[in-house]
């Protein structure tokens, strides 16, 4: 049955990519199996993260026209939040991109967060290496903006934009410890709007190579993703960035990341917390409860 899901997925039918994705999300069996036949790919992952009301949708949504443009092919993920009553995904982001879900050349699929703190879905990795697979030129990773802990999006993805809009002033100095230095490149976006280019200068000052771990200085590109401008020659830094990723070591750093957060998952998949609070219970009940001696019986 894999085989043909595989041959599926690398001729590009977009129907048994999405089947195979939901194995992946409901861990159906067998879905392991076709996770281990999967191809090595260099499919470039593009991330595009920020805060909630940056406009990454619409961002994301000129992007795909940018690329088509050229000819290219494009696989978009947008992990949505999570309705609190099904864990399914609130699908915002299929009314921003509905243009582009019968294009024979795109393919969108809304994922949950379903409880990750990361502003990702629990199974982005294995859905990200699925895609791979598959005749695409370029995968977009859109997340959830959830502030410093949307990090995890450095772990997945190739290169990372980070969104911002002209007033996030204040969120940018809550942000700099996390959000903001994961950046391979900025993205001021609704470029319209008043003092804009103050803020572009502010931010320029504040990722000065003298104020931040970045070591070269970051490119900063303003757009206006509502009407298009700027969209061409953010897509344009972002293919320069991606040739720049292949020739450093931070490729491999990304991978060992990835490797790293399946093996810890699969490590924790028989550990349930209620059955650890009860095991807790009995010992403290005996007065033999030693934490330290408690958790390496699981090491």
């Amino acid at each position: 049955m894999w085989e043909a899901s595989l041959k599926g997925i690398q001729e590009g039918d977009t129907r048994i990519i999405a089947r195979a994705i939901s194995l992946v999300e409901n861990e159906a069996p067998g879905y392991e199996t076709l996770m281990l036949a999967l191809p090595h790919t260099h499919t470039p992952v593009i991330g595009i993260t920020g805060p909630p009301g940056a406009g990454k949708s619409t961002l994301v949504d000129a992007l795909i026209g940018s690329y088509i443009r050229t000819g290219k092919r494009v696989a978009v993920l947008c992990v949505d939040p999570s309705s609190p009553f099904n864990l399914g995904a609130v699908l915002g982001d299929r009314i921003r991109m509905n243009e582009w879900y019968t294009h024979p050349d795109v393919f969108i699929r809304s994922l949950a967060t379903r409880g990750s703190l990361g502003g990702l879905h629990p199974h982005i990795i294995e859905i990200t290496e699925l895609l791979k697979a598959a005749p695409f030129d370029v995968i977009i990773v859109e997340t959830v903006g959830v502030g410093q802990s949307e990090v995890e999006i450095i772990g997945l993805a190739d290169i990372t934009a980070v969104v911002l809009v002209p007033e996030a002033g204040d969120e940018v100095q809550t942000m700099k410890a996390g959000l903001m230095e994961i950046a391979d490149l900025f993205v001021v976006n609704k470029c319209d709007r008043p003092d804009a280019d103050i803020f572009v200068r502010n931010l320029r000052s504040m990722l000065a190579p003298t104020f931040s771990r970045h070591k070269e200085e970051v490119a900063i590109l303003k757009t206006i993703a509502a009407n298009g401008t700027g969209v061409d020659a953010l897509r344009q830094a972002l293919d320069e960035a991606l040739t720049l990723h292949h020739t450093s070591d931070k490729k491999a750093w990304l991978l060992a990341e990835r490797a790293y957060h399946l093996i810890e998952r699969n490590r924790m998949k028989d550990i349930n917390k209620k059955r650890l609070k009860e095991a807790i219970e009995h010992l403290q009940q005996q007065h033999a409860f030693n934490l330290y001696r408690f958790v390496q019986q699981f090491q």
